[in-house]
């Protein structure tokens, strides 16, 4: 969860680190991963990636976490 805090905190998004935590989890992990996110941040891992980031990449990302348009 720090490596998603970390990537997203700063300026600019480490788009590298966020597409390696995302894609390389399988959808039980991904699940556990935004529990965790929001506990330690009191905020929904897919509104920050929302936030974060935009065109085709956000799409991509927020349909990896399941959310559809």
């Amino acid at each position: 969860m720090q490596v998603l805090r970390n990537a997203m905190e700063n300026i600019g998004t480490d788009e590298e680190a966020v597409t390696r935590v995302i894609v390389t989890r399988a959808e039980k992990d991904l699940k556990e991963i935004k529990d965790v996110y929001y506990k330690r941040n009191s905020v929904d891992l897919e509104h920050v990636v929302a936030k974060e980031t935009s065109g085709d990449y956000k799409k991509f990302l927020l349909t990896l976490m399941g959310l559809d348009d």
